[in-house]
């Protein structure tokens, strides 16, 4: 390996190093177990964003030139903010070498990456969607997600909690649904009721005026056989 190559493992290593003592909010990481040149991150939607609720995977490839040149950053999981598996244009990545700076770290480039990620500044291989549009991208965010062998390899911990949530989620649905379907079971019989009621009625008026109307007959048939 080279002088170069063994400076930017060494210095891999020790950002690592720090991250397990000092994460990032928001954002888990790890490097490959066979090349830590290429980490892998996660970032946990933020609360207060359209991204709450989702699990968004991505990764960052160091040159060998590593801190002296920044990585490339990808994003993986549909998000509805970066475009998947394409270089992302931002000035921590190797989009813009001019305006890196060596002493920046792995945090300091996940924290720029989230910082970014919940803007709406546009960006080379940023998108616009509505916030709607992320919000249900959110929640597919999870299943997208455990069909990646890679994110299932080194993210077992969200694997879990993924799992989880979207166990609860249809527990939740089936919940909802059955309760919609006793909701429409009552509205049906309310229905049934009222118009019973609104037949009972009508049946009733007509037969209290078929009452007076045979009362009244019956008087007059009197009156006139009196009169007789």
């Amino acid at each position: 390996m080279s002088r170069r190559g063994n400076m930017s493992t060494r210095r891999l290593k020790q950002d690592y190093m720090r991250i397990m003592k000092d994460p990032v909010p928001y954002v888990k990481a790890h490097p490959l177990n066979s090349n830590i040149l290429e980490w892998h991150f996660a970032v946990i939607g933020p609360e207060d964003t359209p991204y709450n609720g989702g699990v968004y995977h991505g990764k960052l490839i160091f040159p060998s030139e590593f801190p002296f040149k920044p990585p490339s950053i990808y994003m993986i999981t549909p998000n509805g903010r970066f475009k998947c598996n394409t270089r992302l244009c931002l000035s921590i990545s190797d989009f813009h070498p001019d305006t890196w700076n060596p002493a920046w770290s792995v945090s300091t480039i996940l924290t720029g990456l989230l910082s970014f990620m919940v803007e709406k500044n546009p960006t080379l291989g940023s998108i616009e969607t509505s916030d709607y549009e992320k919000k249900l991208l959110a929640t597919r965010s999870l299943e997208f997600n455990l069909r990646d062998p890679i994110f299932c390899e080194l993210f077992p911990d969200l694997v879990e909690d993924s799992k989880k949530l979207i166990n609860d989620l249809k527990v939740f649905k089936n919940t909802r649904n059955s309760e919609n379907r006793v909701d429409s079971d009552n509205d049906n019989n309310n229905s049934a009721y009222q118009k019973g009621q609104v037949l009972f009625s009508t049946l009733t008026n007509v037969a209290v005026i078929l009452g007076f109307a045979a009362f009244a007959y019956t008087v007059r048939y009197v009156i006139l056989s009196i009169m007789q």
